[in-house]
């Protein structure tokens, strides 16, 4: 049996890592400046993480949501305090899509509705409603294309306000910062009108905080650069530091009703002893603040090549747009180089590095850079 072919794929086959650097099987070691797509926050092999994680699963990999497990609770206090949000509910899932999934079907339960709001150039999953309101036709089934979304342009306020008056509308679906659309920010002005007009409405405002979100803005939630809270807060990526975990942060506006979500994976005990020791690392390294710290530092420098159209970005989440497709430059950032990247679009290459990047680092991915250049 052979794999489906899904990506196309570079023909290394990485066998190791720690911290921002990973190796491959031939030994050949490779700075990291993605991240794998966001997910790595504390970096690789962390020891207190592959400590916890060991322990854990020596003593008790998994049992079934059906008993009380300590741990989620324990996530959930320790989250909510970190981020601003401990009056909020946390329900764990396993994915970024899954966790969209479940934040629509919560909105639509609440008010009834079947509308969607999203926005030009979004990305929110895979599966069906977090397709749905992706805003790529080609990777829409269709059997997914139902009719719930409307596309908005992005910091349009008179378009947003229009289509929520209309008062049929169930949630608006919104990145902290468009990562796949080539790291695209919202601004203060139309986040803080967005806030307004769902609250008049009565409809839910979903903050899509998977690759945004956990401290790799700068902040630990993107939108709190804007001085708004959300409804519901949807997290992935950097939650679990490669260990599949997935979230969604619920206002108490909500009340639980039995059946209306579940899981069967979501929250188990490997899950969350992977989400403890990530928490654990955030706040004993201050990794927050290193990633406000050394991408500022990285943007400034950036925005120095004359190559370059533009750097957008907030923290270690860095967009270079450039006037040409970037293809090549990557492919030799990769194999010249030795340095990982992404890409957005054809034209933005996209960092997205653990949030222990040095400035040690920082000053090495420049130097490099600069030889493509």
């Amino acid at each position: 049996m052979n794999l489906f072919d899904v990506y196309p794929l570079f023909d290394i086959n990485i066998v190791k890592g720690k911290g921002c650097h990973v190796w491959d099987e031939n030994g050949t070691e490779y700075l990291d400046l993605y991240g794998g797509h966001a997910v790595i926050s504390i970096g690789h092999a962390h020891p207190h993480y592959v400590e916890m994680i060991s322990n854990q699963v020596a003593t008790l990999g998994f049992y079934s949501n059906s008993v009380i497990n300590k741990l989620q609770e324990q996530v959930a206090e320790r989250l909510g305090k970190v981020c601003g949000y401990d009056d909020y509910s946390l329900f764990l899932i396993n994915s970024g899509a899954e966790a969209n999934e479940n934040a629509l079907k919560l909105a639509s339960f609440y008010n009834g509705r079947t509308r969607v709001v999203s926005f030009n150039k979004a990305f929110h999953g895979r599966t069906s409603l977090a397709v749905e309101v992706t805003n790529n036709p080609k990777i829409i089934a269709p059997i997914n294309d139902c009719g719930h979304v409307t596309y908005l342009p992005l910091n349009d306020i008179e378009a947003m306000k229009n289509e929520l008056a209309k008062g049929d509308v169930c949630a608006v679906i919104i990145e902290g910062i468009q990562g796949v659309g080539g790291i695209q920010l919202p601004t203060d002005e139309f986040m803080q009108a967005l806030r307004e007009a769902c609250t008049a409405h009565n409809t839910i405002l979903v903050l899509d905080e998977i690759q945004s979100g956990y401290g790799r803005s700068g902040k630990f939630f993107a939108h709190q650069y804007n001085g708004i809270k959300a409804d519901i807060i949807t997290v992935a990526k950097g939650i679990g530091n490669g260990f599949p975990m997935a979230g969604i942060l619920i206002s108490p506006m909500f009340t639980p009703v039995y059946g209306q979500l579940g899981t069967t994976f979501g929250g188990n005990h490997l899950a969350c002893s992977a989400a403890l020791a990530v928490l654990d690392v955030i706040g004993q390294e201050n990794l927050v603040e290193n990633a406000a710290k050394v991408g500022e530092y990285l943007m400034t420098e950036l925005k120095k090549f004359p190559q370059i159209k533009e750097v957008r970005g907030r923290g270690l989440m860095i967009g270079l747009e450039f006037e040409e497709p970037i293809k090549e430059l990557r492919l030799k950032l990769l194999k010249e180089q030795h340095v990982f990247t992404g890409v957005s679009g054809t034209n933005v290459l996209r960092l997205l590095p653990p949030l222990c990047l040095s400035m040690e680092e920082a000053n090495l991915f420049l130097e490099r850079f600069r030889k493509v250049l």
